[in-house]
């Protein structure tokens, strides 16, 4: 049994070794490998580090605003680029000329035909375009655009002054002199003669503006090897600030490999290596209970590594200010399932690896921990919505307090605080208020259960609850009984209080099936239903109420937390009235152990260990005839050392002094509920016939 044990710890071991070397090695992946140039730097701070000189010539390069405004100067500037087919007017005026109408009535005169001739060398003078190039002239505001010549020559042309087909053939009626006849022109079919001599040249027109945008300089300067670029304290202006972020530029596309980049990896290897062995150890020497559960460990590792996630998705890629990312709402929810301890342990190697990756490290430390202690503090127990609410205002407040502290310490001076901070902060208030539902969704997950869930389970008005209170009003009342004292000894020994009420509440839920066979429930003067039943029968029917109690809640979704204390609060004990009276009864015949015994599990937390003796107690105290401390004393011991006796208690994490303790609450709250009451006095016979009259 000794070498089954020590082979199930081992692998239990092999296990969590194996999730710490995953989490270690994932968290290293994503290290940001940004390493060739590992200085942080914001535009109006001081800075940080020492002496800066430029390790190689470098271009300092424009920012993307400079750059955009130079590009948009061009656009501004530039003109479309028209081809032009001096053939058409040369063409279309030869055919004019020869011409020749049907009557000669038709014929204009000399004059008028001479001022059609030079009507049309003066509208494809200045070009004729189509009206879809019209359109494209008026709606890009082009007011002059440039016409291709021989040798690639360009010759500048006035949008204005064009003409359409349309505006060409009434431009030339309606400049018609008074000395002619107008109205000849139209019998003439000018139509024929107005044809497209300008065509706008899209392909060459993108590429002249392309060459154009081409031709902007990335760059402004340059910047000599070992050349000064800042000292430690002085302020980052904007020149000192392209010059920084051209370095970076130049730093982090260099290809090829890089003692330096290597190195980098190494140490960020070794630290988050370190923090993450000092996490293990603290699991191992201070948490043990914690470290025995696989599930445990993985939903902290999950908690830590989640937070480590985001902060690389900030640095690496910017989708977002690091100072977004709600850190605190790691010792909140682990703090709502564990223990402070573990949670601000968490909470601060987390935190460390991320500062690792974050620019102004001991700021983000600063912040982040004394946020973390804020929220343990404000956040004992999450029992109320309002609670969380209250929280999430002290986090948020704490951050704003905290960095204007910190500015003013460095700065001295609160003009220089990046008021932008503040949005981040507001941001993070809004996800910590999530916290709730997160916590929802990790108890779905995990199996675990928060103050919250349960007390809303102890609530009498569930449907659970109304069901038991209605068909075993007897057994209902001994589970709020079983509460009250699992709820006192609970507090006394520091187990978790509302959890032992919630279980005692649902503990006996599978007497719901045949509640008459329990005593509590039978009523008085009436038939007892094992009268006609064996020993070995009834212990059958008195057991099966555990896992009938089990199958029952999981019908009612109700969650496993809950459901241990429904297998464990007879362990695996027997019917002892039965088991005992078969015995004394048939000493002679062989005893069917299993009939008469509980098949749940013994026993394997204080909360569920309090149950079983509260719950024992409590039945049994209500067969006392006579309730003073002495009789109660021994009734409490009897059980209590009883079941210690058998072994049930071999698992619980309970010491002699904890038993004790638990044993001194027992009888105290017993003698409360039993304690006897005054006698009211009755009124006198002859005082009651003096009232008559005056009533």
């Amino acid at each position: 049994m000794q070498d089954k044990n020590d082979t199930k710890e081992k692998k239990l071991n092999i296990l969590i070794y194996l999730y710490f070397i995953v989490a270690t090695g994932l968290i290293i992946v994503l290290f940001p490998k940004e390493g060739k140039f590992r200085y942080s730097f914001t535009e109006g701070k001081p800075w940080q580090y020492g002496l800066l000189t430029a390790p190689y010539d470098f271009p300092i390069y424009k920012s993307a605003e400079q750059i955009k405004t130079e590009q948009d100067t061009i656009l501004k500037n530039f003109y479309p680029y028209f081809t032009l087919d001096e053939t058409v007017f040369e063409r279309e005026l030869n055919r004019f000329k020869s011409a020749k109408p049907g009557h000669s009535s038709d014929r204009p005169s000399p004059e008028l035909r001479r001022y059609i001739e030079n009507a049309l060398k003066h509208v494809y003078t200045a070009g004729i375009v189509s009206n879809d190039d019209y359109d494209f002239l008026k709606q890009n505001n082009y007011t002059v655009f440039r016409v291709l010549r021989d040798e690639n020559k360009t010759v500048p042309y006035s949008a204005g002054d064009v003409f359409t087909l349309k505006s060409a053939y009434s431009h030339i009626l309606n400049h018609c002199p008074s000395y002619l006849d107008s109205g000849a022109l139209r019998f003439i079919n000018l139509d024929e003669f107005i044809h497209e001599n300008l065509k706008y040249d899209q392909v060459f027109s993108e590429k002249i503006k392309q060459d154009d945008l081409q031709k902007i300089s990335p760059s402004s300067g340059m910047v000599q090897a070992g050349e000064k670029i800042i000292d430690r304290g002085e302020i980052i202006d904007g020149k000192t600030f392209n010059i920084l972020r051209s370095l970076k530029q130049i730093a982090d596309s260099r290809e090829g490999p890089n003692q330096k980049q290597t190195g980098i990896t190494i140490g960020a290897s070794v630290l988050i290596t370190g923090l993450m062995l000092c996490f293990l150890l603290y699991l191992v020497f201070f948490r043990k209970n914690v470290y025995a559960k696989k599930k445990d460990v993985f939903f902290l590792l999950s908690m830590s590594f989640l937070s480590i996630l985001f902060t690389e998705l900030a640095i690496s890629y910017e989708f977002f200010n690091v100072y977004i990312i709600p850190y605190a709402i790691i010792p909140i929810v682990i703090r709502t399932f564990f223990e402070s301890r573990t949670a601000q342990m968490t909470h601060l190697i987390t935190v460390l690896i991320c500062s690792l990756m974050v620019p102004f490290s001991y700021e983000f430390i600063l912040l982040q921990i004394l946020v973390c202690m804020v929220a343990l503090y404000a956040l004992k127990d999450l029992t109320q919505r309002s609670e969380l609410i209250k929280c999430a205002f002290y986090i948020v407040l704490t951050y704003i307090l905290v960095y204007i502290g910190f500015q003013l310490l460095q700065e001295g001076d609160l003009s220089k605080i990046n008021w932008i901070m503040f949005i981040y902060f507001v941001i993070n208030f809004i996800f910590v208020m999530f916290t709730y539902a997160f916590i929802y969704i990790i108890e779905k997950i995990f199996g675990y259960i928060s103050n919250v869930t349960l007390i809303e389970l102890s609530d009498i008005n569930t449907p659970a609850l109304t069901l038991l209170s209605e068909r075993a009003p007897g057994t209902f009342q001994h589970s709020l009984q079983v509460s009250m004292l699992g709820t006192a000894a609970a507090i006394k020994v520091g187990a978790n209080p509302q959890l032992v009420r919630t279980g005692a509440l649902y503990h006996d839920l599978g007497k719901i099936e045949n509640p008459a066979f329990f005593t509590e429930n039978k009523i008085e003067g009436g038939v007892n239903p094992h009268d006609n039943l064996s020993f070995e029968q009834s212990a059958r029917i008195i057991t099966s109420h555990v896992q009938k109690g089990v199958k029952l809640a999981q019908s009612y979704g109700i969650p496993q937390a809950i459901i241990k204390f429904i297998l464990t609060h007879h362990g695996k004990g027997k019917a002892k009235y039965f088991y005992n009276s078969q015995r004394n009864q048939y000493p002679d015949q062989p005893i069917n152990e299993e009939a008469f015994s509980y098949s749940g599990i013994n026993p394997d937390t204080k909360e569920t260990a309090i149950l079983m003796m509260a719950d024992s107690v409590e039945a049994a105290s209500r067969s006392l005839k006579d309730y003073n401390e002495d009789s109660i004393r021994k009734l409490v011991d009897k059980i209590i050392d009883g079941q210690i006796a058998d072994g049930l208690f071999k698992e619980a994490p309970l010491t002699f002094k904890n038993i004790t303790k638990i044993k001194n609450v027992f009888v105290e709250k017993l003698l409360t509920v039993y304690h006897s009451r005054i006698s009211y006095p009755e009124l006198n016979e002859e005082k009651k016939e003096e009232e008559k009259p005056n009533a």
